[in-house]
């Protein structure tokens, strides 16, 4: 991975990370330790899925880069689809609160993108292949007038 891959992976999970923190105490007081609990799990996955979704996108853009718009609309809706489906299979659990959890699914994602737009906005990404300036100036043709 890229200094600018990681810079852009860390200017996005770290404001996901003080998300899922700040849902965590709110969630501890109003459902108690498995709001806090469910809360946290939610962060986790979201930092999770979408941390290896952003890998797999970096990997595609410089690999396949023709493919890249399309994968990235492909990605972005498997991976909310795949959230949906966290928040569906863990409706009726015990363990944690399922209100947290689903709640905090929500926010941490909405603040991924978010922050993932905010991090695209302000990187500088080069537009033109440096290595390609290091290839021997042609010749130039005709007259110098």
């Amino acid at each position: 991975m890229s200094s600018q891959d990681t810079r852009l992976l860390l200017r996005t999970a770290v404001p996901t990370a003080a998300a899922g923190a700040i849902a965590a105490v709110v969630s501890a007081f109003v459902a108690g330790g498995k709001g806090a609990l469910g809360a946290g799990i939610a962060a986790l996955v979201v930092i999770l899925f979408m941390g290896i979704g952003l890998g797999v996108l970096q990997w595609v853009a410089k690999a396949y880069p023709q493919i890249f718009q399309a994968m990235g609309l492909a990605l972005y809706t498997a991976q909310l689809l795949l959230l949906f489906v966290f928040v569906a299979a863990f409706k009726n659990t015990s363990l944690f609160s399922p209100k947290a959890f689903a709640s905090t699914i929500v926010a941490t994602t909405l603040v991924w993108i978010a922050a993932q737009a905010l991090a695209h906005t302000k990187a500088k990404i080069l537009y033109v292949n440096p290595e390609a300036t290091d290839a021997k100036p042609e010749a130039k043709s005709g007259s110098a007038a």
